[in-house]
């Protein structure tokens, strides 16, 4: 494997840095971040290391969903500016050496929008099937037994057509048909409007629920021996179901291969894809297994979990035994789900957790996505329920409070209103008094704080061809550490990581050097044994392993 990474393929290996807009800076102090915001603070993200950045969605939207209800594909939403503003956005990005992916939300649109306003009005106008429509039963209840992800059924009764509409998360979500080629070609349309802008590519939302099987059976009962699904809480009781029927069918790849055919006509692009479903791990490694689907899909394995030895070595084996020619995007949170800091069990400190999660997803297989915030280590900040705005939050409260507490304003200067993000008395979310001490400043000011720690790794990291786009194999450390090899071209990285609140250690003889690189935290070499703290880690360069 070539130890340098191809400027076509600018991708692999990268660090992708999200940004949710509404929380990361805000411009005009309505207590909203916007573009002109993250225009403001993009030397951060470059500083720190990444290679691009995924903006979470800002077109126009009634936001009921906080953007991915999508009311015009082609437009900013004032609450963020405009679409000279995100131009100055891309054109800043690009400056600092910054690729840009945006957030594509191509399975369902905001029942705003112009297509759905059409559609609905009747059975037989020009968009009259350009959504998923269907009869009740005969005894007026919904088409089948298929549930939304935001609770209850994913059918809502639609009294002008007398049917019923499709959506996989709020009512005011209607499930595109892309069983319909016109619709297919209004999507490529989109797309060509922001590549020939100049973005370098789409994050795709709910990749795994674009096709549906037609005739629309029921999904079967989950048995009790089907393994849980990851990418939902267990409150949900979606996950009574096996959703064979209604995403993840076969012919969704035929459509992300199509996508992916138009896509190259634009040089250096890529596809992210947000995969989920029963079986994370195997579909996401299938999107993208041929070179013809996506370039790269991330799933939820690890983004929910609490990052145990069996979540790590369970998540990564599943990917690595059917990766083939295919390629990862890690990730430990993101916008969806509760903060690492926050999931991991035991007494250690919090900012050891979330540097542990965070230097162990960088060191994987793959490319990476770093939500913003948890370069600083930021815990879920605790919100009460008057103060929750996101719809999922609300209907599955208090068993799941992760989402807006992973949302909250990005804290930039302790000493500042509002941390820095606002100038306004009060934010859309609170900003949260736990991640005050943690701002950017006030970790920029110490040495040893998780951010300084993060730049130097990912400094490091760039400059090791290994970690970026080696091979890698396991380890047997005979005990719970959990072990790893990165390597290429006759070099390699031996990785260990202590993924419990105890010390754990291994022989020193399973690595073929005995010196521990710097680049280690709470690793002792005694002897025989190379010892782990609680949640540390140790690397060490090796010649001629691969």
């Amino acid at each position: 494997m070539s130890s340098r990474k191809s400027s076509t393929e600018w991708w692999r290996g990268g660090v992708i840095y999200q940004i949710y807009p509404r929380s990361f800076m805000d411009s005009n102090n309505d207590g909203i971040g916007d573009l002109p915001g993250i225009a403001q603070k993009l030397e951060h993200v470059a500083a720190l290391g990444a290679d691009a950045i995924w903006i979470s969605p800002f077109f126009k939207s009634p936001m009921k969903d906080f953007g991915y209800d999508v009311s015009d594909y082609k437009d900013v939403d004032p609450v963020f500016g405009t679409l000279k503003d995100f131009k100055t956005v891309l054109d800043r990005a690009h400056t600092l050496g910054l690729k840009v992916i945006i957030d594509q939300v191509w399975s369902h649109t905001s029942d705003q929008h112009a297509w759905f306003a059409e559609s609905r009005r009747s059975k037989d106008n020009a968009r009259h099937d350009w959504y998923v429509w269907a009869d009740p039963k005969p005894d007026g209840t919904a088409p089948n037994n298929w549930l939304s992800y935001f609770g209850g059924p994913a059918w809502t009764w639609d009294s002008r057509r007398c049917q019923y509409y499709l959506h996989h998360f709020l009512k005011e979500q209607p499930t595109l048909n892309l069983w319909n080629s016109d619709v297919r070609a209004a999507i490529k349309d989109t797309a060509a409007f922001w590549l020939d802008m100049g973005v370098d590519g789409f994050r795709l939302d709910v990749a795994h629920g674009y096709l549906y099987t037609p005739g629309i059976p029921d999904n079967p009962a989950r048995s009790p021996n089907d393994p849980l699904p990851t990418d939902m809480s267990m409150s949900n009781p979606m996950t009574w179901q096996r959703r064979i029927h209604s995403m993840n069918v076969p012919e969704n790849l035929d459509w992300i291969a199509e996508l992916r055919a138009f896509v190259n006509k634009w040089p250096q692009r890529c596809l992210l894809g947000e995969v989920g479903g029963d079986d994370s791990e195997r579909e996401a490694v299938v999107y993208t297994q041929t070179g013809k689907r996506l370039h790269l899909a991330y799933s939820f394995g690890l983004v929910g979990s609490a990052m145990t030895e069996k979540d790590i070595r369970g998540t990564v084996s599943r990917v690595q035994e059917l990766i083939g020619d295919g390629w990862m995007c890690w990730a430990i949170s993101n916008h969806d789900f509760k903060r690492v800091a926050s999931r991991l069990n035991g007494s250690a400190p919090r900012a050891d957790k979330a540097l542990f999660a965070t230097i162990l997803g960088l060191c994987l297989r793959g490319s990476y996505c770093l939500y913003q915030g948890e370069e600083l280590g930021l815990p879920q900040a605790e919100l009460t329920y008057e103060e929750l705005q996101d719809p999922y939050d609300k209907v599955l409260y208090p068993e799941h409070t992760g989402r807006d507490g992973c949302r909250t304003p990005m804290p930039w200067q302790a000493n500042a209103p509002q941390a820095g993000f606002s100038g306004a008395v009060r934010t859309w979310l609170p900003v949260s008094p736990l991640h005050v001490p943690l701002s950017v400043d006030a970790q920029m000011a110490d040495k040893e704080s998780m951010l300084n720690k993060v730049r130097t790794f990912l400094a490091w990291r760039k400059n090791t061809p290994a970690l970026q786009v080696g091979d890698f194999a396991w380890i047997d450390t005979s005990g719970p550490v959990v072990g790893f090899r990165r390597f290429c071209e006759g070099k390699s990285i031996a990785c260990f990581f202590n993924p419990s609140d105890r010390e754990e250690s291994f022989p020193a003889a399973i690595v073929k050097t005995k010196t521990m690189n710097d680049q280690s935290r709470h690793g002792i070499q005694d002897g025989a044994l190379v010892r782990l703290g609680p949640f540390g880690y140790a690397f060490f360069e090796e010649v001629g392993s691969s």
